[in-house]
């Protein structure tokens, strides 16, 4: 019960990041996005962890483990994350977001090949949901941009390279909850805490790194008041929306956990319409392209004896169901 609380709070918060992240790159850059989101998290996890008596765990983390969480932070957020702000960039968050959440799909082959879990016809069924989202969402964008009587969006979205940072930020996320799940596995919540810490650490030492390039600092810190607070608020929102996710990984299965943290995908056009009512698109396909996306991701996370437990189908159906490969 209380990983799945833990996921439902991160999920509002990861809404809230989405949002406020959208408004901190209309005005300032993705470079400046990473430089102030990516560091703030590690005050926030050390704060924590050594407020709640959790960071002795350190070090009862084998060196594979903190190699498992220093590779999960560095890929997601910096690499992942990289890919998420030019996303929202180019094409805004509510469109990017569906497209996003074909990582649940990277996550499902990964789980098939690495983890030797099995395809079900609920699992396909997912993968098609998840599939048809951003096809279906990318019309509603046409229409609205081609639509006089609703006025032109205050932007232009630019689609090969926003659906191209969203595949690439997908593949990025599919790929990290394994490691971090193989790394925190049957720990508890401060394993969770002192899990993020490592991989925030990382990520802000390689951020720390490219800063380094010539030109990257001095660009860094030419972003503007408005850029910096809604940076901030992403920096802060999203981690402890991490925060919450880690502890989840560390207690609950991630087929327990990820139907939970989809429900940011709904919450996310709340926030998009109250922090960015101007700087995306909405509209009736919208919403159901978002409303396939969330049943994809349930879909692909839901174990299908429990599904037949609640709902009892006929033998044919039911065999049907429990079909599975390999």
């Amino acid at each position: 019960m209380l990983g799945v609380v833990l996921a439902a709070l991160s999920a509002a918060t990861f809404a809230f990041n989405n949002a406020s992240a959208r408004r901190g790159v209309l005005t300032g850059s993705v470079a400046q996005a990473l430089a102030i989101t990516v560091p703030i998290g590690v005050p926030i996890f050390f704060v924590a962890a050594l407020t709640t008596g959790y960071l002795g765990v350190l070090s009862h983390f084998s060196g594979e483990a903190i190699g498992l969480l220093t590779l999960a932070g560095v890929l997601h957020f910096v690499v992942g994350r990289y890919g998420n702000f030019r996303a929202a960039q180019a094409i805004g968050a509510n469109l990017s977001g569906p497209v996003i959440q074909l990582s649940l799909g990277v996550t499902l082959v990964l789980a098939v090949l690495v983890l030797k879990e099995t395809m079900t016809p609920l699992r396909i069924l997912g993968i098609a949901l998840l599939a048809l989202a951003p096809a279906l969402m990318r019309n509603a964008t046409a229409e609205a941009i081609g639509a006089p009587d609703q006025g032109l969006p205050k932007f232009q979205p630019r689609y090969a390279e926003g659906y191209a940072f969203s595949i690439m930020a997908a593949v990025v996320y599919g790929v990290t909850p394994l490691l971090i799940r193989l790394a925190i596995i049957g720990g508890d919540l401060g394993t969770g805490v002192a899990g993020g810490l490592v991989s925030y650490l990382a990520a802000t030492t390689a951020v720390a790194l490219l800063l380094l390039w010539p030109g990257q600092l001095r660009h860094a810190l030419a972003v503007t008041p408005e850029s910096l607070k809604w940076f901030t608020y992403s920096g802060i929102s999203v981690s402890i929306a991490q925060m919450f996710i880690y502890m989840a990984y560390a207690i609950a299965p991630i087929s327990v956990v990820t139907p939970i943290l989809q429900l940011h995908l709904a919450l996310r056009l709340v926030f998009a319409r109250v922090l960015n009512p101007h700087h995306e698109i909405f509209g009736g396909r919208m919403v159901l392209g978002t409303f396939l996306s969330l049943l994809g991701a349930v879909a692909l996370s839901l174990d299908i004896e429990h599904v037949l437990a609640l709902v009892p189908l006929p033998p044919e159906i039911a065999a049907f169901a429990r079909w599975h490969w390999p």
